[in-house]
C-alpha cells in the first residue's frame, strides 16, 4: 500500500502571516457589515423562461 500525501493544514498563525504579507505588499481589507454578503444584488427579479412545448402530431380521421 502507498501512503496518502499529507494534507496542507491551515493554522491561525499561517493565516496571520499571509494577512501581514498581503497588507505589507499594499493590499487593503474591506470590511462588510454583519448580515451582508458583499455580493451585488441583480437589478430586477429573476426572469421566468417558459418550457418549450412540443406539438402533438395530427392524424387524419377516417370517415
Amino acid at each position: 500500500m502507498s501512503k496518502k500525501p499529507a494534507k496542507d493544514s491551515v493554522t491561525t498563525a499561517s493565516i496571520e502571516e499571509q494577512t501581514a504579507a498581503f497588507l505589507k505588499a499594499g493590499g487593503a481589507v474591506h470590511y462588510v457589515v454583519k448580515g451582508k454578503s458583499g455580493q451585488i444584488a441583480p437589478a430586477g427579479p429573476k426572469p421566468v423562461i417558459p418550457k418549450p412545448v412540443t406539438p402533438k402530431p395530427v392524424t387524419p380521421k377516417d370517415d
